[in-house]
């Protein structure tokens, strides 16, 4: 895997409700400006994986991924890509069905199936797939940014940054939909963090605005808490969004393991923390999912371990 544009475990917390440009102003807090430069190509992979709307906390909401768009743009980037994968239902009937298309067609970019080819291919550290072949995107992207809610799952623990990116990129062409022909979800944990490992995520952006609690990925409760997470470091973002759900590293197995490896971050005593104070933003997710405030840290800020 290359390095990713900025190696420090930077993780910023913006409360939209009191944001007039909540992807901007998370994005400023990372200094996302060093990463995304005039004329590269730069990669969004947004979630969409499956035709329910975004007020179900299923897939991205369109508006922010507008923005996300238009920071790049400002940035002055040569090529900008919109990329989804869905395993739900095919691409297609999600991108219009929710809205997506009316974004692209608006603001004149790209968008790739990434269900189909043409292929590169990526050996990965997973004893079950062992390879898999990736759209040729996956070689072309200067920076890659990993857009996806905030969201509970039933097999991966979380669903954040790292396993939009590791869902979303193999192909239905290939893997089957749902994608489990060559045996992903045998040992899904083992997937994600062999994807973890091989894919450089310079920017991973999470949106609580429209996340899940729950039986996620799709059919789960809707939580809207108006928590926008970016970060530099994909372990660390991720680790930070799965606090605020209630799980220390150790409890997403795939997240520990990249942790181990030294892939990223997850002792939020070692990141840079910008923006909302963490309690805070345990509380708002757990007050706008179960309508109390619950926070881990609320004590003090504990390590990696819970000690």
């Amino acid at each position: 895997m290359r390095e990713r544009k900025i190696k420090a475990p930077i993780v910023g917390i913006v409360n939209a409700k009191h944001s007039e440009n909540c992807i901007k102003e998370a994005l400023d807090l990372i200094n996302a400006e060093k990463i995304i430069r005039p004329g590269q190509t730069v990669v969004i992979t947004a979630n969409m994986v499956d035709n329910k709307s975004a007020d179900t906390g299923t897939v991205v909401h369109p508006d922010l991924l507008r923005k996300i768009i238009r920071y790049a743009k400002e940035r002055e980037a040569g090529r900008i890509v919109v990329a989804a994968g869905a395993g739900g239902a095919p691409t297609a009937k999600v991108f219009d069905e929710v809205g997506f298309n009316r974004v692209i067609e608006d603001e004149r970019i790209e968008f790739v199936d990434l269900n189909f080819g043409p292929y590169t291919e990526i050996e990965l550290s997973s004893s079950i797939v062992p390879k898999t072949k990736l759209n040729k995107l996956f070689d072309e992207a200067d920076v890659h940014i990993s857009f996806t809610p905030i969201k509970m799952h039933k097999e991966a623990t979380v669903s954040l940054g790292i396993k939009n990116i590791a869902l979303s990129w193999p192909p239905t062409e290939i893997h089957g939909t749902p994608k489990k022909r060559l045996g992903i979800h045998e040992d899904l944990h083992e997937f994600i963090y062999a994807m973890g490992e091989a894919f450089p995520i310079d920017i991973t952006i999470l949106t609580g605005m429209n996340g899940m609690y729950g039986t996620g990925p799709s059919d789960g409760k809707a939580v809207h808490s108006n928590l926008i997470i970016a970060g530099t470091d994909p372990v660390a973002a991720d680790a930070v969004a799965a606090r605020i759900m209630g799980f220390l590293p150790q409890a997403v197995q795939y997240l520990f393991r990249l942790y181990r490896r030294g892939i990223g971050e997850a002792d939020v005593k070692k990141m840079d923390l910008r923006g909302v104070p963490l309690i805070q933003a345990e509380e708002l997710f757990s007050m706008a999912a179960l309508g109390e405030k619950i926070a881990i840290d609320r004590k003090s800020i504990l390590s990696i371990h819970g000690d």
